[in-house]
């Protein structure tokens, strides 16, 4: 962040303290408790605001890894690899409202900035990835307010996800507050390549020709992790099938059960 950026993020308050840290280094008097008092009154407040994302994360992921344990017993696996989250740091979100030319205030990040919060939910087959949704989507306290399917039209670099903002009720001591959260499902295949993709992005001193062919064999790999889910899940679905054929339905373990007690 430059010089210019600086000054646009800082409040009142926030500039005050700036001058008053100048003054000091220039051996001039400064008042160090009025300092730790304007630390505190515009740190906490931001703490307090991030704390509710941190508070509907929670929510998310609780609701993620009871779905987990539901599928494991009724499909015998688990859908899910692993689940990781984040909040935005300040710093990120202050660029984000530069770069858009926002408004600096709490109000402005909670109505512009929808991914404050944001939850992935790895997966190890595509399927998954929308029999979650499903069954996210249809709990009556959350709900759909954009949603992005870059699986089925990925990015122009290859880029392979599912992106589900969604809205959720905390519970906090002031009473329900309704969070933004961004919720992202992806396969395995297709989260080690954004991962990659997303070092390689923000590499510098990359000759412009490199960096060319470098994003065109990118764009290669994608296709190629896209082929591979699309055979894992094939594989998959194959054992499934196997399976369901071999084993005896419901209704024959009942008669079965009932014929052994003589009913």
């Amino acid at each position: 962040m430059n010089n210019n950026e600086k000054k646009l993020v800082l409040s009142d308050g926030a500039e005050k303290l700036a001058l008053d840290m100048v003054k000091s280094r220039r051996g001039l008097f400064v008042d160090d408790e009025r300092i730790l008092d304007l630390v505190e009154e515009h740190t906490i407040p931001f703490e307090s605001f991030l704390d509710t994302y941190s508070c509907a994360i929670m929510e998310i992921e609780t609701k993620f890894n009871v779905l987990n344990n539901q599928f494991s017993l009724i499909y015998d696996g688990n859908p899910i690899v692993y689940i990781v989250s984040r909040v935005k740091d300040i710093y990120s979100i202050m660029r984000k409202l530069i770069r858009k030319n926002l408004p600096r205030s709490l109000e402005s990040i909670e109505k512009n900035i929808r991914d404050i919060a944001g939850v992935r939910v790895v997966c190890s087959f595509k399927e998954d990835i929308y029999r979650l949704e499903r069954c996210l989507l249809s709990q009556d306290d959350v709900t759909l307010i954009d949603r992005k399917d870059y699986i089925e039209n990925p990015k122009p670099s290859g880029y392979r996800s599912l992106h589900l903002i969604v809205s959720i009720p905390v519970f906090l001591e002031q009473g329900k507050k309704d969070v933004l959260v961004e919720v992202q499902l992806r396969t395995i295949a297709m989260d080690f390549w954004a991962n990659l993709e997303h070092k390689l992005k923000y590499k510098k001193n990359i000759d412009p020709r490199k960096l060319e062919d470098l994003s065109r064999e990118l764009i290669d790999c994608a296709n190629v992790s896209a082929s591979l889910d699309d055979r894992m899940q094939k594989v998959r679905d194959s054992i499934m099938k196997d399976k369901s054929e071999q084993a005896p339905s419901a209704e024959d373990i009942m008669n079965e059960i009932l014929g052994s007690q003589g009913m």
